[in-house]
């Protein structure tokens, strides 16, 4: 009897903490709750969602600017044969120059609807006739506003309304790593898009030589030429192109010179220049010229026809670990001021040599290109804040942007453009005669259409002597040329030494 009180007591007491334990298990949320069978994506830690990159639709930005970049084509007559210097030697004065016609081709970008196109210096150098291709194959003869040797670009026109037209974006907003776009026309292969992303910015490459001192070099980024100041560092000549590249991996070859640099929101952002190859084509690494830079030589060239270059006049020296050292830098930070140029801005604004250049404009500057792309972006007697330190003290001062010559004055070109030459003369500075052992000259500043670019003559030569006549200004070759008939020798020097003669046909 006990035995059976016993079992009934334990059968009651297993079947209550059954009970128990399924009440609790339903009433009651466990703390950890093991998920199976639910598949989770992986991220990386710093993966963000919302980031801009995310799920890129190219086609829009393809679609917006495809029909606003244009194909280039020019043609320019190439004299060879008689009319050289040897013919004066022989007495073969008035035998006529054989001439040859050539053709180039390359890419522009529409910015106004009434016409007005950007491309670049090196595909419109030297053309005596330019014709523009549109998308819908529409084809216009264009006439050049003007060009910059010393960033490259070169303005365009043709006589149209109501043309597609790309709208500029920030240059100085893009990120490395960011999507761009590269529109033009490779190989004669016209409305052609390729992708990639911002691999680098303000890259100085020192491929554009200077209109005013300088021959043309391009042939280590894909442009005829061989520059023998290859090596020196750009942002230590007190006269200097404006360098301050944006690196793409984006797809560029011979042909895309002109073309856009767009985001992917469809914004002008760059005008595609250069590529770095052994071959001439395309091999991972192109190069464009901002906007930041193209608007304010766009904007020079309508407004006065030629730019209005200001400079802060220093010579400087980006700062590494070893000129950190040797000057005693408590940090790797700035641009190194190694020399003010006298009567400069730099000079009037209190800059002195052993100074180190943080900012622009509250825009933080580590390298010499990244100084040279915001002084850019003013002209001559615009004033500009400049912080700097000295002995790690900051300081800020205001500088008063100076033209190359020391003034604050805005000049147009129609005011110094021998017009029946096509060709703009600037005098000689001390420093260059000095350097040069010159007793005279005038320096072809820029070269237009015309006679001067028909006998192969190049921005920056100093002319010395026009028909055995010494000359000191535009207006003595003027004066010189206006009766001539046949072929004129024209003597001179380059700035970086080669002596040269012209046979200028008249």
């Amino acid at each position: 009897m006990k035995t059976k009180h016993l079992l009934l007591t334990l059968l009651f007491a297993l079947v209550g903490g059954f009970l128990a334990s399924y009440v609790y298990s339903k009433n009651t949320s466990p703390r950890v709750q093991m998920i199976q069978n639910t598949a989770q994506p992986a991220q990386l830690a710093s993966y963000a969602p919302n980031l801009q990159g995310t799920n890129i639709d190219f086609t829009y930005a393809a679609e917006k600017t495809i029909h606003a970049v244009v194909h280039v084509k020019v043609k320019s007559m190439q004299s060879y044969g008689s009319g050289s210097i040897f013919d004066f030697f022989f007495g073969y004065r008035d035998m006529p120059m054989q001439q040859q016609e050539v053709e180039g081709f390359g890419s522009g970008v529409i910015i106004s609807p009434d016409g007005y196109i950007i491309t670049n210096n090196h595909v419109i150098k030297n053309a005596d006739d330019i014709e523009v291709t549109l998308n819908d194959k529409r084809t216009y003869s264009a006439k050049l506003i003007g060009a910059d040797p010393n960033t490259d670009i070169a303005l365009i026109k043709v006589d149209a309304k109501e043309l597609p037209v790309i709208p500029y974006g920030d240059s100085d907003a893009l990120k490395v790593g960011e999507w761009v776009l590269a529109v033009g026309n490779p190989y004669n292969l016209t409305s052609t898009v390729t992708a990639g992303i911002v691999s680098a910015k303000s890259r100085q490459l020192g491929i554009i030589q200077p209109g005013e001192d300088s021959e043309d070099s391009y042939q280590q980024y894909g442009y005829p030429g061989q520059s023998q100041r290859r090596n020196q560092p750009a942002q230590n000549r007190s006269t200097m192109a404006i360098e301050s590249f944006i690196q793409t991996d984006a797809a560029v070859n011979p042909g895309n010179s002109g073309g856009a640099l767009v985001n992917v929101r469809g914004e002008l952002v760059g005008i595609n220049t250069a590529i770095q190859s052994r071959t001439g084509s395309y091999s991972g690494n192109s190069f464009a010229v901002p906007t930041s830079i193209v608007k304010k030589v766009v904007s020079d060239l309508i407004e006065y026809g030629a730019v209005q270059r200001a400079y802060l006049g220093i010579s400087m020296r980006d700062i590494n670990s070893e000129l950190a050292q040797e000057y005693d830098l408590d940090q790797i930070k700035g641009v190194y001021v190694e020399e003010v140029l006298e009567g400069s801005a730099a000079e009037k604004a209190g800059i002195q040599k052993g100074d180190v250049v943080t900012a622009i404009n509250g825009v933080e500057v580590n390298s010499g290109s990244q100084i040279q792309e915001q002084i850019s972006k003013f002209r001559p007697n615009d004033k500009v804040q400049v912080q700097y330190l000295r002995k790690g003290k900051t300081v800020n001062v205001t500088a008063t942007l100076r033209d190359r010559s020391g003034s604050t004055d805005v000049i147009a070109r129609a005011e110094n453009e021998e017009v029946n030459l096509g060709v703009v003369f600037s005098p000689v500075t001390d420093q260059l005669k000095t350097r040069l052992r010159l007793e005279n000259g005038v320096q072809v500043k820029e070269v237009l259409q015309g006679k001067f670019r028909k006998a192969g003559i190049q921005e920056g030569f100093i002319i010395v002597r026009v028909d055995k006549q010494p000359v000191e200004s535009g207006s003595d070759v003027q004066e010189i040329l206006k009766d001539a008939k046949g072929a004129i020798l024209i003597e001179g020097i380059y700035p970086n030494g080669v002596k040269y003669a012209y046979a200028l046909q008249m």
